[in-house]
């Protein structure tokens, strides 16, 4: 009786074996972090994935955020570009650097963005990451306002003093370099 149920189980496994090489993988792992993260490593993006990394990067994986989001953000997804430059901006899951932050909020802003247009020209007002130019950067806020953003609003009404919408900021973070 023994070998009969050994020999039942191993035609099973046989042919289940057969099964995942002719039909590949029958039941994935689909809904998982891993899953998304070895998605992305294989240089996959989609609007789910760039999503996953915002509920990764709020729950302290930054790291794996960033997997997902430079994937999104080189394939144009412009709310990633906007998450690059914040994890940049703040060393989350890699070093501080506020050129590259700079640069990912530019390119979301120069492809319409409005938090793109917003923080590039809170940048430029700044000279945070980029030369300060005071004057470009109101109009990106004036821009962004423009399109609803609140805190773009919010910071026309301070008449442009980044200490209304970032009051409790690393203030050594936006002195000047010289």
């Amino acid at each position: 009786m023994k070998k009969i149920a050994f020999l039942v189980v191993a035609l099973v496994a046989a042919s289940s074996a057969n099964a995942n090489e002719e039909f590949g993988t029958l039941n994935p792992d689909e809904m998982t972090w891993q899953s998304f993260l070895e998605r992305a490593e294989q240089g996959e993006s989609d609007m789910v994935l760039c999503a996953t990394g915002y509920m990764l990067t709020k729950s302290g994986k930054h790291e794996a955020a960033r997997t997902l989001f430079l994937n999104c953000a080189q394939d144009g997804y412009t709310g990633a570009m906007t998450w690059m430059s914040q994890l940049d901006n703040n060393g989350l899951g890699g070093e501080y650097n506020p050129d590259a932050a700079a640069e990912w909020d530019r390119r979301a802003a120069e492809l319409g963005d409005p938090v793109g247009k917003f923080n590039f020209g809170l940048n430029l007002i700044r000279g945070h990451g980029v030369a300060r130019d005071e004057e470009w950067g109101r109009r990106l806020v004036d821009e962004a306002a423009d399109y609803g953003l609140a805190i773009a609003r919010r910071l026309q009404a301070a008449d442009y003093d980044p200490n209304a919408v970032t009051p409790d900021a690393d203030e050594w973070k936006y002195a000047p370099m010289f």
